[in-house]
């Protein structure tokens, strides 16, 4: 296996989700983890520093056995600022404010920043949030400094979306803000809709190199 299946392997089979993995010229190999989506926000937790040095204890022996070449570890969260990189991400951060930069300019454009919604069906009706995996259709609901409008997309015609940072340490915050963007988003006045343009879319003893390597908890999204 190549070092990003070993990486990938090794972090799912502790049962966490890699969100990213890359490995700079000088041999630092970052890895970024989160925790597996559940839809019951009192059961779901972020990632801290117990978990990442878990994950990075499994990793130095893994890539150690399979001969991956590295010089440094670190591994920490996706940040405030997470990626989001499958339909999964999408139906968990439904009724976050979220980046999205098209494959395509859209009305001379190609980034839209805004609250993120499921499309509502063909009848009009708002439409919940899907099951994880389930739809590749999506609005983003913007203000044009005039009025709140939508952008319909399909998940094939994005380059890259991430979450836009939110700083608020009261608990609960996090949820309060996405419920309220949920109904910012159900109330949107118009609709530019965007057409698809494409359809197809065992702890073991450390190694020695271990001492330089960095364990980052990140912050709490």
């Amino acid at each position: 296996m190549n070092w990003q299946a070993v990486v990938e392997k090794t972090v799912t089979g502790l049962g966490y989700e890699l969100v990213g993995c890359e490995r700079s010229a000088g041999g630092l190999l970052r890895v970024f983890i989160d925790k597996p989506w559940v839809a019951e926000p009192d059961l779901s937790a972020p990632v801290n520093v117990e978990d990442c040095e878990r994950v990075t204890r499994q990793l130095q022996y893994v890539l150690e056995v399979e001969a991956c070449d590295y010089e440094r570890l670190e591994v920490s969260t996706p940040g405030l600022d997470r990626p989001l990189n499958h339909a999964g991400d999408y139906a968990r951060f439904c009724g976050f404010e979220i980046e999205v930069t098209l494959r395509e300019a859209f009305l001379g454009r190609k980034k839209y920043k805004g609250v993120l919604g499921a499309q509502p069906s063909a009848e009009g009706e708002a439409a919940a949030a899907p099951e994880a995996g389930a739809a590749s259709a999506w609005r983003l609901t913007f203000n044009d400094g005039k009025q709140d409008q939508a952008l319909d997309f399909q998940l094939d015609e994005v380059r890259s979306a991430k979450l836009v940072p939110v700083i608020d340490f009261k608990r609960g915050a996090a949820d309060k803000a996405a419920a309220k963007n949920k109904d910012k988003a159900a109330k949107s006045s118009k609709v530019s809709k965007k057409k698809s343009n494409a359809k197809s879319r065992q702890d073991q003893e450390l190694p020695a190199k271990a001492a330089n390597d960095k364990v980052d908890g990140g912050l709490e999204q």
